[in-house]
């Protein structure tokens, strides 16, 4: 039998949950997300967003979790997904509302060896949006303007807490002042092979190189178009630059990564189709999901934004389960 190798950020968590629950260190990090949710539900409800409760399972969910495996649970029956990312049923839900946001529980069983980068969960949770007829650059907007107020609001209103947690926060300065910044997937191989980073052009931006290039910056950047194939079938493609997917992502500062991933959706039936064949998805799964398109999805753009790496990153965390009240850290049993 080989032996499971338990990954060394185990001996960093706490002993059990009274333990991290009574720490000063995370009542001050709970405080400051309480702090954020209110925030962005205060920023989308005044643009015009209704939130939602999303679904926990369903018969398919987001196939694109970049090497996490998906959880099936019995449903009287048949067999069901916990939801790795609510993006299809955010697209459904514009067929009710034009704008709408879930605060979304997710599970992804992570590598093993995720639990050593700090910025993995096996349990998490994301701002998630979604905006009828809104192109990429809505989204990227929607998504600058959010991290923008939240931080705002916190470091205003919570000075004390992060007096507590011996947070710098004037590295935030041109995140309040500055537009972000904005560089294509492209540009961002080309910088991080100059580097001597060995980062594939038609594949994701690594976990390393992410923390490389967010490093070097002074204020949060979006990287966009991404290669067809290295995301999800539900990514539009470009009409003026084929093999160029319309999404992006946001890079925050001091190497603290990736926190949102967006888009604008496919919403064409027969497109979607040829997508999940190339990727090797197996269009019948998604029958209810494939049904609506059928039926008419409006055309959209929106993103995910992780909360408990944006906590980290505005608590100046060492880890993302710092931020997490019941943290399940992969490959670590825990309450």
């Amino acid at each position: 039998m080989t032996e499971t190798r338990i990954p060394e950020t185990e001996a960093r968590l706490p002993a059990g949950p009274r333990e991290h629950l009574t720490s000063p260190v995370t009542r001050s990090v709970l405080r400051i997300q309480h702090r954020m949710l209110t925030a962005a539900r205060e920023l989308l409800v005044d643009r015009g967003f209704i939130e939602l409760l999303p679904p926990v399972i369903g018969p398919v969910t987001d196939p694109g979790a970049r090497g996490a495996k998906q959880v099936d649970v019995d449903y009287y029956g048949h067999r069901y997904k916990l939801m790795t990312s609510a993006i299809l049923y955010k697209q459904a839900a514009l067929t009710s509302f034009g704008k709408i946001f879930f605060i979304a529980p997710n599970i992804r069983l992570e590598p093993l060896e995720t639990a050593s980068t700090s910025r993995h969960l096996a349990e998490f949770h994301q701002i998630d949006l979604e905006m009828a007829d809104a192109s990429r650059d809505d989204a990227m907007a929607i998504a600058e303007d959010l991290v923008r107020h939240v931080v705002q609001q916190v470091l205003a209103e919570l000075p004390h807490e992060f007096e507590a947690l011996g947070r710098d926060t004037s590295g935030f300065a041109e995140l309040l002042s500055a537009p972000f910044g904005r560089r294509t997937h492209a540009d961002a191989v080309a910088d991080l092979r100059t580097t001597g980073h060995d980062q594939s052009p038609d594949a994701e931006l690594d976990w390393e190189g992410e923390a490389k290039l967010s490093a070097k910056a002074s204020r949060p950047f979006f990287v966009t178009d991404y290669p067809k194939g290295s995301r999800g079938f539900y990514d539009r493609e470009s009409a003026d630059q084929p093999g160029m997917l319309r999404n992006f992502d946001l890079i925050a500062t001091e190497g603290y990564g990736e926190l949102c991933s967006g888009s604008e959706r496919e919403q064409d039936y027969a497109t979607i189709i040829a997508r999940m064949r190339e990727t090797a998805e197996n269009p019948a799964k998604y029958a209810w999901y494939l049904q609506m398109l059928r039926d008419g999805v409006p055309p959209s753009a929106g993103f995910g934004l992780g909360l408990e790496r944006f906590t980290r990153y505005v608590a100046g965390l060492d880890s993302v389960w710092q931020a997490s009240a019941f943290p399940k850290v992969p490959g670590i049993a825990s309450p």
